[in-house]
């Protein structure tokens, strides 16, 4: 902690240190804050380091591509070019020689 000092044309800079025991005060709450700081980052980051859940979001993801997907390939075959098409490939595969 410094305060001004009021030292006109005395030469000095003006500044006074604090009292050492108001240093070591101020250490100690520093040291105390860096602390408190450390412990809530770990705890922070500990949290998003875990992979808990991951699996589960990978299958949730891939279970909506898959039903879009599904939902495409509906619209699609709904169409009568499409329809048609598959219908003779069925009676093509189906018919023997």
């Amino acid at each position: 902690m410094q305060s001004q000092k009021n030292n006109q044309g005395s030469g000095e800079t003006g500044i006074e240190l604090a009292h050492p025991s108001e240093q070591s005060e101020h250490n100690r709450e520093a040291a105390r804050s860096a602390r408190q700081l450390r412990r809530m980052f770990r705890r922070a980051s500990g949290r998003f380091r875990s992979d808990t859940g991951a699996a589960t979001a990978e299958y949730a993801v891939a279970t909506m591509a898959a039903v879009g997907f599904a939902g495409l390939l509906i619209i699609i075959l709904r169409g009568d070019e499409v329809r048609a098409i598959l219908t003779d490939l069925v009676r093509n595969a189906l018919t023997v020689g």
